[in-house]
This record gives structure tokens, sequence and C-alpha cells, in this order.
């Protein structure tokens, strides 16, 4: 090819000596080595880092690195990649040239995980120089599409891959010196790859078209028919990856372009539907997002109406549990087991107050694993119940009827389906259930102690998706005793021996609290004794639950709360926490959001545990303001998540205690610290702080006097901001 001429031309100029091509090789060979010292490797590749031709060493292993390791050939071009991205910009021209000219003749490398590794590095400096930086690729890349040799096509379509993903546009542009834009010489020859005898190349064809359907250009635009047609072939292709790319194609088209798929919308519907029950479940689950895709844009719903009869029974058979499914590892007791670091998720304060609370909250506590074909399913029967409502009843109910009155062991996988499908429909279909309700509910209750565990979890998600209605029960015949049967069977598996009943027990009673609120007071001591029990034997993840749900309670029944009996049951506990936890732990965030909503509830009760509370709280501040400067100093890393849970704290307390703060205020220096994060560079530092400034001066402003001129202009500050309403508040 022109480019290998082009690379030993290149090559003249510059040669690696022998000997640092041996040291390079023997630190990338223990670079890859699973007990290899890593820092001491990393520190031996920032020393070479500092030579301005260790790139050159890296592009010519990579490219000619015949005799060595196919690894250590893939490492010296991820770290590569890895120098390029941070670096070419500021190398010398001559090493630029290089590095381009070696990687250029290694597109159709023999080893297909050079061509990868060539095609990410090639990727990642496109990004950097463009194609007008580097016209010399787009004319590799044509001759390798062109050449009939599969390990070039492949190649050059794996680069092209790379490029579309990144940055698609950049190949939709005029480039000086071509005579047309690349996306317009690619596409004819991509549309052609659909008929390859290659999967490699069908799929690689199709995902990069695939990334032009929301960008547009002229040229997918004008072969519409074209890629339409070939996706119509493709549907049925062999191998699963082409198939689920077709999926993926006809669910961006309906999100993006659904005038384009319009005139073709029955056959595709059709298809999809039939893809839907495709053998691989990757295929069957992109196929499954279609629904909720096409829903959720101003499609004509009737268009669906037909496809309903066949459609529901596919959705509710896919929500079994398949036998892989790795949610079936949590059906044990295994609430002493130790929570791993990987099972905690990352967590965010959310602001209770001031109206800044996050009510977009997954309140599907089923996803705390990955996103799957039953849980797609799931999703899909709750938007077309939302879409066609009661109309979907005539054909779903008997299916779940069927499967629950499959009682056998065996069975329970479709019983817990059903479950899931009532929960699911449980907002769209409310209309022509509710004359049912009480009968389906008392059916579900005798659920909560099924002998399987995750139908035990699924009936606490089911019965909270009805808890509006379970409350609005309460003044008819038997609706004060079914609620107590949901309450004290949702408090009995709190205290479950699965850790995953404990979850879902825990967010659905919490739910139950938000719709109850003073209909929970005659049995608040039942209900405190029940969770402080569960106080005592969660691990970590659901302890942070756990907390939600005892400030939901503190929400939700206000001044009951403060009762010395009551005290005496969850104070105790809660302080011990307190104590215990380091001011570097996260596990404090969700007990500091507790207390929050404890002290709002509480009020002037609150105020024989104030002192401590406040104290803590102004210590949180100082550290972490430290810790921004000097993390040594302080003892902990910077994580403004502190601040802004102490903030929030001092508020509840300011709101609870009112003119009772003064005296804590006084002997502080929480008016200087405020102040400085009212001016805090981060947003929820900002609005956290200006909340409890307001709330400040409206109890005590004597003590924001001698810096208020300071306090109005930090607050006027954010006047043409939408950061919060707390600024608002305290000007």
């Amino acid at each position: 090819m022109a480019t290998a001429a082009g690379a030993n031309g290149a090559a003249a100029l510059w040669q690696p000596q022998e000997e640092g091509l041996r040291e390079i090789c023997a630190v990338l060979e223990a670079h890859i080595s699973p007990n290899s010292d890593q820092a001491r490797i990393w520190q031996q590749l920032q020393h070479y880092a500092q030579f301005p031709d260790f790139n050159n060493y890296l592009v010519f292993l990579l490219a000619r690195g015949q005799g060595k390791s196919f690894e250590v050939r893939q490492a010296a071009g991820l770290l590569l990649k890895n120098n390029l991205r941070a670096a070419f910009v500021s190398m010398p021209p001559s090493s630029q040239q290089y590095i381009k000219s070696e990687l250029l003749p290694c597109i159709g490398a023999t080893n297909r995980a050079i061509r990868s590794t060539v095609g990410t590095v090639i990727s990642v400096l496109f990004q950097i120089v463009g194609v007008t930086g580097w016209i010399e690729l787009f004319q590799a890349l044509h001759q390798c599409l062109d050449s009939n040799d599969l390990d070039h096509m492949e190649g050059a379509m794996d680069a092209i891959y790379k490029i579309c993903e990144d940055v698609p546009e950049e190949l939709d542009v005029d480039v000086p010196g071509l005579s047309e834009r690349p996306i317009n010489v690619f596409m004819p020859r991509m549309l052609q790859f659909f008929q390859s005898p290659h999967a490699s190349l069908r799929k690689l064809s199709l995902g990069c078209i695939n990334q032009y359907i929301v960008v547009m250009p002229s040229a997918l635009y004008m072969a519409m028919d074209q890629y339409l047609q070939g996706l119509f072939v493709l549907v049925k292709d062999p191998s699963a990856d082409v198939r689920k790319l077709v999926c993926s194609a006809w669910v961006q088209l309906v999100e993006v372009r659904p005038s384009i798929l319009e005139p073709h919308l029955k056959n595709v519907t059709e298809l999809i539907l039939q893809a839907n029950k495709d053998s691989d479940d990757e295929v069957a689950l992109e196929a499954c997002e279609f629904w909720s895709a096409y829903c959720d844009v101003s499609m004509p719903p009737e268009g669906l109406r037909e496809f309903l009869p066949r459609l529901i029974p596919t959705l509710v058979s896919n929500m079994v549990y398949t036998d892989d499914d790795e949610s079936l590892a949590d059906a044990e007791e295994d609430e002493s087991f130790p929570d791993r670091d990987q099972d905690l998720k990352p967590r965010f304060h959310a602001s209770r107050l001031h109206g800044s609370e996050n009510g977009d909250e997954d309140d599907d506590d089923d996803a705390v694993n990955a996103w799957n074909l039953r849980k797609c399913s799931a999703a899909g029967l709750d938007v077309l119940s939302n879409v066609f409502g009661d109309d979907i009843l005539p054909t779903l109910m008997p299916l779940i009827q069927q499967n629950l009155a499959r009682t056998d062991d065996e069975s329970w996988k479709e019983r817990e389906a059903a479950v899931l499908s009532i929960g699911a429909i449980a907002e769209g279909c409310i209309t022509g259930l509710y004359p049912h309700l009480p009968q389906m509910v008392a059916f579900l209750i005798p659920l909560l102690d099924d002998k399987f565990p995750l139908i035990r979890s699924i009936t606490c998600w089911t019965l909270s998706r009805y808890s509006k209605f379970i409350v609005q029960s309460l003044g008819h015949p038997n609706g004060r005793e079914q609620f107590d049967k949901i309450l004290m069977g949702l408090l009995r598996r709190i205290l479950d021996t699965n850790k995953r009943v404990q979850e879902a027990a825990c967010s659905a009673f919490a739910t139950l609290e938000e719709e109850a609120a003073e209909e929970l007071v005659p049995r608040l001591e039942v209900i405190l004794q029940h969770l402080m029990c569960a106080y005592g034997k969660y691990q970590r993840r659901n302890l942070r639950i756990l907390y939600d749900a005892l400030g939901t309670l503190a929400d939700a029944v206000g001044a009951e709360l403060n009762q010395a009996k009551y005290l005496d049951i969850f104070m105790p506990p809660l302080i011990a926490k307190w104590q215990q936890l380091p001011n570097s732990d996260k596990d404090l965030f969700p007990l500091l959001e507790c207390f929050t909503s404890i002290a709002q509830a509480l009020g002037p009760g609150f105020s024989q545990f104030a002192e401590p509370v406040f104290v803590r709280c102004i210590s949180l501040i100082q550290t972490q303001q430290l810790a921004k400067v000097d993390p040594a100093a302080a003892g902990a890393l910077y994580d403004k998540e502190f601040i802004v849970c102490a903030l929030d704290l001092l508020s509840g307390l300011t709101e609870g205690l009112g003119g009772g703060i003064e005296s804590l205020v006084a002997q502080s220096n929480l008016r200087d610290l405020l102040l400085q994060c009212c001016v805090d560079e981060a947003p929820d530092v900002r609005q956290s702080a200006l909340a409890l400034l307001g709330d400040i001066s409206r109890v005590c402003p004597i003590h924001l006097q001698p810096r208020l001129q300071e306090f109005l202009t930090a607050a006027a500050k954010q006047l043409d901001s939408t950061i919060c309403e707390g600024c608002c508040v305290s000007c």
C-alpha cells in the first residue's frame, strides 16, 4: 500500500536504540504481570515519559514489535493512547509525523487485537487533529475499504466505528484537498457491507451508521431507503450482535426520527415483537426498549393496539426470572453476611429542606442490579398501562391469575412475575382495578410471608405501589383492619433474614409512611420498636435505607414523635452510632439526613440533644474547609457532601429549635464559616449555606449583624442564577 512507503520514509528519520527497546519492553512486561509492583512500574514509565522520543518507541513496538508478545504490543499501544491525549500537541512535529505514519500501515494488521488497539489509538489521535490535520488517514481508510482484504477492511471499519462513536460529526465536514466529505465516501461502502458474508463487517458497518441517526448527515438521509431495507434483511441475521444493532437502530429512529419510521411502522412493530422473543437475551432486551420509546414520542398509540394481545403475554413471559439472573443469588438468608464494598452504591445527599428534595429517585427497589430483560419488560408494561389504561386488563389479568394459581414450588418464578405485573400496572390501570383492589390486596398480604424471599421482596414493592389506595380505604369497611395487616406485614419483613427483602420492606414502608402520615400515630411505639430492632441487625447498605425510613417517619408524624417513651426507643441507638462514626466516614451522610428530619419533627424537644449535634456540624464544616487546602493537616480528603449535610442539619436544628438555637450560635464561629460557604465554588454548598442564612436571619439575626453587608453581597450575586431559593429567603 502507498501508506507503507510513507511509513518507511518516516522510519528512516528515526530508529530506536536496541537498549532503549529492551528497557521499555521489560517495563511493559512487568506492567501487564498481575504480581508486579505497579507503583514502582508507574514511576519508571513516568521517568521514560520525560524523554522526547518515548512515544516513538511505543508506536514502534505497537506497529513493528515482531517477536514481542501481542500483550506487550497492546500495552504499548494503550499507553501511547493515553500519552497522546495528554501531550500530542506539545510533541515535536517530527514525532507527531512519525507516530501518524507508523499507525497507518497497521490498520490491516493480521492480528485482530493489534488492529483493535491501532483503531483505538487512531480514534484518539483523530479527535485531536481532525480530518484536516490528517488527510492521509482518510486516504488510508479509503484504500483499506476498497482492498477486498478482510483484515484491511475490518481494521478500517473498526477505526471508523471508534471515530463515529466519539466524534461522528467530524466525518461530515468539508475538507480542503478532498473532493467529498469523508462520510459521503464511507457511507455507500458501509451500506454494501450489510451484504458481506463476514459478520464482523456487517456488525461494524451497521454500528457506524447507527451513530449517525441522531445527527442525520445528508449522506444517510439520502440513502435512508437503502438503509431501512438493509435493516429489514439484517433483522434475521445469524449473528446476535447484528440483530441487536438492528433493534437498536429502530429504537433510535422511533425516538428521534419517528417520521422516517412511520410509513414502515406496522412491519417494524411486527419484527420487533418477534425480536422481543429472541433466543439471545441481549437482542430481546434491545427490542423491548422499543415499546417505551414508542409510547414516549408523539406516535399515535393506536398503531400498537392491534399488537397488544401478543405483546402483553411476551412482556409477562419475559418478566419471569431466568435461571442465570444474578438476583437469584439474593435468595438466601444472608443478613449476617457483611456487605461488600461493591454492594454499596455511591450515594448523594439530597436535601429534604427548602424545596430541594429530589423527587426523581427510582421507586422500584427491585432495580438493585443491572438493567435486564425482566426489568425492561416490567417498565414496558408500566408504560403501556399508562397509555392504554384499562384496555390492557382483559389480556393481562387472565395471565396474572393463571400464574398466581400455580402454587407448586417449581412455579415460584411465574408467581413472582405475576406479583411484579400487578405492581407495574398500579398507576395506569387503577380505574379498572379499583373495584377489585380490596380483594387483590387481601390476596397479596399473605405473600409477605411466602417461603421464597424474592416473592416476599416483590410483594413489598407491589403493595407500596398501592399505598395511596390503602390509606384512602381506611374509612371503608375493613379498611383499618387491612391497613394494620399491611403495616404489620411490612414491619415483619423489615426484620426479615434476607437482605434483599429487608431493603424492599424498608423502602415500601417509607412510601406507606408518606401517604399515611398521622394515621401512623396509634402504631408509633410498635413501629419504632421494629425499626430499632432492625437497626441492631442491619448491614451498612440497608442501614442507609433504614435511616431514610426513620427520617420519613419523622416527617410524617412531626411533633407526635416528641414523647419520652418514643425518644427512649430510638434516640439512644442513633446517638451511639453518631458518636461511633468518625468525621471522615461517609456513613455519616444518611445519619445526618435522618437527624435533620428528627430535629424538625421534635422541635424544642430536640434541645436535649442539640448541643453535641450542633458542635459536630461545626467541626465537620471546619474539617472539610481545611481539607480543601491542606488534606494532611485536616486528616481527611475534601468531600463537599459533608459540608452540605452539616449545613442542612443546622437548618433543621434552626427550624426545630427556633430562638432556642441562639445560645449555640453565640458560642460558635458559625457566622464566619457560613460566610465562607455562601461564596463557595460549589453550587450545592452555596444553596444549603444560603438556606441556613435565611433560617438564622429569622430566629437570631443579631449574630449576623457584624458581617451583614458581606452576606447580602454574597446573596445578591446569586439572584441572577437558579441555584436555590435559599438566597431569596436570606435576602
